[in-house]
């Protein structure tokens, strides 16, 4: 399989483990990730709130190169996910807006074969949503060779790859089950809990750690009364708030939180026998990896 690849900002910076991850787990499924040229910052949460339209142009850019590429479009990342696929809508619906940014951008309007004169047929998707289905999830588990069996944990979606539902359509926006199914699907017991679409408070880390506190402290509270070792995500900005930020969290609160926190693509490197899968768990905050060992998940030091 192959698909047009769009990684983001965060995952070239910060979360270049989440990168490095994807990339293990998908060349050991076969799967194909072809980076699409000379991409740009899709906005994120900035834009919007300074621009609508310019939020829509940084993201439809995005879509316009794909289109050239004749592959559908993934992402790793939630918030990307988010903006493109409300940029996507932008250029199906908004009148005339696909040849303004066409010119804007100086972008041949070279219509590939899945693209009509009117709307982009490619899809925009997040990665969880290229594991839909049986056939894909067997493939997952047939492709296991270190099955995470003694690995409890929590899912944590966050906002965005939910919201809002009518336009993303990712999955049920109150009990999604993607991320759910995929991890069991390589060994993981899955806890069910009634937080994994809070709002963790997203990059209000930057200016309300007061916010911050309140809201993860409750996720971190609730994965624990659930039973949960370990959470896992699949947005950057939910792991940094969950990570990073624990410590400051677990002091405000006058709390010892020490959760795990991986992205879903560690798991499956990790699950897949990736060698050097280990390596992305030593950029986290909070050490993952005395967990891993404990389970015989990974070889200790």
């Amino acid at each position: 399989m192959q698909y047009s690849y769009y990684p983001g900002c965060t995952l070239q910076s910060s979360a270049d483990e989440f990168d490095q991850s994807t990339q293990d787990a998908c060349v050991a499924l076969d799967i194909e990730l072809i980076e699409i040229p000379d991409w740009n910052c899709c906005g994120a949460t900035s834009a919007h709130s300074r621009s609508e339209k310019l939020a829509v142009a940084l993201s439809a850019r995005n879509i316009l190169i794909a289109e050239k590429e004749d592959l559908d479009l993934v992402m790793p990342c939630a918030a990307c996910y988010n903006r493109l696929k409300v940029a996507q809508d932008a250029l199906e619906h908004e009148p005339g807006l696909r040849e303004e940014l066409v010119r804007l951008f100086g972008i041949k309007n070279e219509r590939p074969r899945k693209v009509s004169s009117q709307t982009a047929k490619i899809k925009v998707q997040h990665l969880l949503e290229i594991f839909r289905g049986e056939e894909i999830l067997a493939e997952v588990q047939q492709r296991t060779t270190n099955p995470l069996k003694d690995l409890t944990a929590v899912c944590y979606y966050g906002c965005l790859l939910v919201r809002p539902p009518a336009l993303l359509n990712f999955d049920d926006p109150e009990n999604p089950m993607l991320m759910d199914k995929l991890m069991e699907a390589i060994g993981v017991s899955v806890l069910d809990w009634s937080y994994k679409v809070d709002c963790c408070g997203a990059s209000l880390s930057l200016s309300r750690l007061d916010v911050i506190a309140q809201l993860s402290g409750i996720l971190f509270e609730m994965a624990q009364e659930a039973g949960a070792e370990c959470i896992i995500t699949a947005c950057p900005m939910c792991h940094a708030n969950l990570d990073l930020q624990q410590q400051e969290i677990s002091n405000r609160l006058g709390r010892k939180f020490q959760i795990p926190i991986f992205y879903f693509t560690e798991l499956m490197a990790i699950a897949f026998g990736v060698p050097q899968a280990e390596d992305c768990l030593k950029k986290h905050f909070v050490d993952a990896i005395p967990l891993l060992e404990s389970k015989k998940l990974l070889k200790a030091a």
